[in-house]
C-alpha cells in the first residue's frame, strides 16, 4: 500500500468566501429581482383591474361562471319577451335561442367545467356570492370559446338588424334588453390577454414617457449637483473644531429627519402665491416676476421641487462626506503645510483624492434615490402643471394605481428599474472601478 494519504475535498479561500456570502446573494436576488421579474411578466399582458374581462393574466380562454350563470338566466327571460312581441321577431328569437342553447348545453355537459358550472349556478340561484376564484373561473377550450364568441357577435348583429327594420316600440325594447344580456354573456368569456412586448413599443414611442424621463434626469442631475456642492461645504465647516460644533451638527440634520411628505407639505405653504413666505421674498428680491409662478408654471414648479429636495437631503450628503473627512489623517495636512501648500492646494491634492470613495458612495446613493423620487413631487406638485414636473415614478403610479392598469404600469416600473441599473453600472465602471480593484502591497 502507498504511504500517501488521499486528501479529502477542500475549498480554497476564494471558493470559501463565495460559499459564505452565497445565502446573502440568494436573499438579495430573491428580494430585488423577483418583484422586477413579476413586473416584467405583468407588462406582457393587457392587465387591468378596472376591466372585468382583463382583471387577471391569462394565456388561454376562461369563463366567469358566476357572471355567465347570472346573465343566462336573464337571457331566457329576454328571448321569451322578444318572441312574444311580434311574429317576425319570434322567428329571430327562436334562431337566437337555438344558437345560444346549443353552446350553453355544451358547457353544461362539459367534463371539465360542467360540475363547476352546476355548483356556481346553484349559488347564483340562492343569491350566494362566489368568493372562491378557483370556483368562479373555469378554463374552456380555445376553439369552443372562439366559436361561441363569434356566435354571440352574430346574434348581436341579428338584433341590430331587427331593431333597424321595425318601428314597434315593444319590439325595440325587447331587442335592446336581449342585446344587453347577450353583451354581458360575451363579457363573461375572458379572452387571453397576452400581448408580448406591445406595451413597451407603445410607451417607448410615447412623448409623455420621454418627457417624464427627461424631468427625472433633469431633477436628478441638478439636485444632486447642488447637494454635493453644498453638502461638501457644510461637511468641511462642521469638520473643524469650534464652540458649539455638536449643536450645529445636530441642527444640520433636522431637515433630513423630517419625513419627505411632511417636508413637501410644508414647502407647499411656503411657495403659496398668496401667503407663502418664500414666494413673497423671492418676488421682493426680483428672483421671480410674481409670487404665484413657483407652483403655477413649469419652470417655477421644477425649481421649487429642486430647492425643497436640496434643503431636505443636503444634510445626508454632508453626513456621508463628514464621515469621509474624519478618516483623513491630520499628518497629511501638517506635511503639506511644511511643504508650503496653501488651503486650496491641500483641498485639491489631499482632501478630494482622499474623499473619492466617500463621494462615490454619496453620489451613488443620492443619484439612485433622486431618480426614484416620488413622494416629494406627488405631494408638492402632483406632477403638474401640465406634467411639467412628472417623474417616471409618478407617471408609473398614475397608470398602475390611479388607472389600475397593471400591465402598462408594470412597463413603467421595469423602465425605472432598468434606468436605475444603468446608473449603477455607470457609477461603478466609470467612476469607482478602481475602488474595487485588488491593491497590491
Amino acid at each position: 500500500m502507498s504511504g500517501k494519504k488521499k486528501k479529502g475535498f477542500q475549498l480554497n479561500e476564494r471558493q470559501l468566501g463565495y460559499l459564505m456570502v452565497a445565502p446573502a446573494l440568494i436573499l438579495i436576488f430573491a428580494v430585488t429581482l423577483w418583484p422586477v421579474a413579476q413586473s416584467f411578466y405583468n407588462s406582457m399582458f393587457d392587465y387591468r383591474l378596472n376591466d372585468p374581462t382583463r382583471n387577471q393574466t391569462t394565456l388561454s380562454y376562461q369563463i366567469d361562471l358566476e357572471r355567465y350563470a347570472d346573465n343566462y338566466f336573464y337571457f331566457e327571460r329576454d328571448v321569451d319577451s322578444l318572441a312574444a312581441a311580434d311574429e317576425e321577431a319570434a322567428d329571430t328569437a327562436e334562431n337566437i335561442r337555438s344558437t345560444i342553447d346549443d353552446y350553453h348545453q355544451q358547457i353544461v355537459d362539459s367534463d371539465s367545467i360542467g360540475d363547476q358550472f352546476a355548483e356556481v349556478d346553484q349559488m347564483v340561484m340562492e343569491f350566494d356570492p362566489v368568493t372562491d376564484d378557483d370556483l368562479r373561473y373555469g378554463s374552456i377550450n380555445n376553439d369552443f370559446s372562439e366559436s361561441y364568441i363569434d356566435a354571440l357577435e352574430d346574434v348581436s348583429e341579428m338584433l341590430t338588424s331587427l331593431s333597424d327594420q321595425t318601428e314597434d316600440e315593444q319590439v325595440q325594447e325587447a331587442v335592446n334588453s336581449l342585446d344587453g344580456t347577450v353583451d354581458q354573456i360575451d363579457r363573461s368569456m375572458i379572452r387571453p390577454n397576452f400581448i408580448g412586448l406591445s406595451n413597451y413599443a407603445t410607451y417607448l414611442t410615447e412623448a409623455r414617457t420621454w418627457q417624464s424621463l427627461w424631468n427625472t434626469v433633469f431633477f436628478t442631475v441638478v439636485s444632486v449637483f447642488f447637494e454635493l456642492t453644498i453638502g461638501l461645504a457644510v461637511a468641511l465647516v462642521i469638520n473643524r473644531a469650534f464652540i458649539g460644533r455638536g449643536a450645529v451638527r445636530a441642527a444640520v440634520l433636522i431637515p433630513w429627519a423630517i419625513p419627505t411628505a411632511v417636508s413637501a407639505m410644508m414647502w407647499s405653504y411656503l411657495y403659496d402665491g398668496q401667503f407663502g413666505i418664500i414666494a413673497h421674498y423671492f418676488e421682493q428680491l426680483g428672483l421671480i416676476s410674481d409670487a404665484s409662478v413657483l407652483l403655477s408654471t413649469g419652470s417655477g414648479a421644477m425649481f421649487s421641487i429642486i430647492l425643497a429636495d436640496v434643503w431636505k437631503t443636503m444634510p445626508y450628503m454632508a453626513l456621508l462626506l463628514l464621515a469621509g473627512l474624519q478618516t483623513i489623517s491630520g499628518s497629511l495636512y501638517e506635511a503639506a503645510e511644511v511643504d508650503g501648500a496653501g488651503r486650496f492646494q491641500q483641498f485639491l491634492y489631499i482632501t478630494l483624492p482622499m474623499l473619492k470613495s466617500a463621494i462615490l458612495v454619496a453620489l451613488l446613493f443620492r443619484t439612485l434615490d433622486a431618480f426614484r423620487v416620488f413622494d416629494l413631487i406627488y405631494v408638492l406638485t402632483g406632477g403638474g402643471p401640465a406634467n411639467a414636473t412628472e417623474s417616471i415614478s409618478v407617471y408609473a403610479y398614475q397608470v398602475l394605481f390611479a388607472q389600475q392598469n397593471f400591465g402598462e404600469g408594470s412597463v413603467l416600473s421595469v423602465i425605472t428599474f432598468v434606468s436605475v441599473a444603468i446608473i449603477s453600472v455607470i457609477f461603478i465602471k466609470l467612476i469607482g472601478s478602481d475602488l474595487f480593484d485588488d491593491k497590491k502591497a
